[in-house]
């Protein structure tokens, strides 16, 4: 019922991951704090320019009969 070798190879191939990704910096909280706001103006502006769209497309459809 044992897999050989692999349950070895296995933790080993963790292990390094694990090492990798401890080196990595952590991120700080000023850092975080500025791609969330970021992100957050990225958003308003998806959501204003789609709301233009859409009034864009309402007034076409109604005003259009002229």
């Amino acid at each position: 019922m044992t897999r050989g070798n692999q349950r070895e190879q296995d933790r080993l191939k963790a292990q390094k991951k694990a090492a990798a990704n401890a080196k990595k910096p952590k991120e700080s909280a000023n850092t975080l704090a500025k791609r969330k706001e970021a992100d957050a103006e990225i958003l308003r502006a998806k959501q204003k320019a789609s709301k233009k769209e859409e009034e864009k497309a309402a007034a076409g459809a109604t005003g259009g009969g002229k």
